[in-house]
């Protein structure tokens, strides 16, 4: 019993891991404009489809795909909050909702459009081996995908809080009039927000792709919902809380399937959600006082 349930919690913690990740693009640019960008599971998408474009060339091991992806994805992100987000900050929210979606779809049917339907496996970047510990297992990709995350939140977390872009980015979630006054450039802590979102969902779409070996255009559409799930459990603008928010949703999901409940697996992120906006609104790590609808 004890064995299976480390298994199930290595399994959960690797999903969970890319689940958080893409939470933390959506809690850091609602953090700041007060807005939910719902095309990041597409942009997460547009990473795996680099990362396979790149794990397809010559020379190019797993860090080369993956900087060359979250790179990519980062300047896919600026391009989108510049045409797609700027000229709605000031317009209601539907408007910027609205904007979103379209922008989800938009990118989805180009994807189709390019590459085609049907799903694709992501080649071998390395061999997945398998180590023995007790009686259960964990493979290479868990931890490559477990240990990237883990490094990409700790890079995001020291980033924040000991840069000084990081500190215009606190400033402005606080009160943008105010750090205008203080001389810092919203537009550019915007952009870069959206940048650093869009990057670490670029990177979760490659360590799917490498989990998974499967790469198609609406591998966005669920991966971006629970997401969001996990972003709101842990808290909407809260980095350290879409991060747990990312694993438990993750883990919920794993034990789900092990008790035979995987015909339900997608449903556990939205029945977590709902009893989150039922007893605790602001989440598990978000502030009431820090509510922004």
């Amino acid at each position: 019993m004890f064995n299976n349930l480390m298994q199930q919690l290595i399994n959960g913690l690797a999903l969970g891991s890319i689940y958080a990740l893409i939470a933390l693009g959506y809690t850091m640019v609602y953090g700041i404009i007060g807005m939910i960008n719902f095309a990041y599971g597409e942009i997460f998408m547009f990473g795996a489809y680099a990362g396979l474009v790149l794990a397809l060339t010559n020379y190019v091991n797993v860090y080369v795909a993956l900087l060359g992806a979250t790179f990519i994805t980062m300047v896919l992100g600026v391009v989108i909050e510049r045409i797609a987000y700027k000229p709605l900050r000031r317009s209601s929210r539907l408007s910027a909702l609205i904007s979103a979606i379209g922008v989800s779809i938009f990118l989805s049917s180009l994807m189709v459009r390019v590459k085609g339907p049907n799903t694709r496996g992501f080649p071998k970047l390395f061999e997945n081996r398998i180590f023995e510990i007790g009686n259960f297992q964990i493979t290479i990709y868990q931890i490559v995908i477990i240990g990237v995350a883990a490094l990409l939140m700790l890079g995001l977390h020291l980033f924040v809080n000991y840069t000084k872009t990081g500190r215009s980015m606190r400033a402005c979630s606080q009160d943008q009039d105010a750090a205008k006054l203080m001389g810092v450039n919203v537009d550019r802590v915007i952009s870069i927000t959206f940048a650093i979102g869009s990057g670490l969902a670029g990177a979760a779409g490659v360590l799917a792709g490498i989990y998974f070996n499967a790469v198609q255009p609406y591998m966005g559409l669920m991966a971006g919902l629970k997401a969001f799930a996990a972003a709101v459990l842990g808290g909407i603008g809260s980095i350290p809380g879409a991060m747990i928010g990312g694993l438990v949703i993750g883990l919920t999901e794993i034990m789900g399937i092990t008790v035979n409940l995987s015909e339900y697996r997608d449903a556990f992120a939205f029945a977590i959600l709902i009893l989150v906006l039922l007893f605790k609104p602001s989440g598990i790590m978000g502030r009431k006082a820090n509510k922004k609808v």
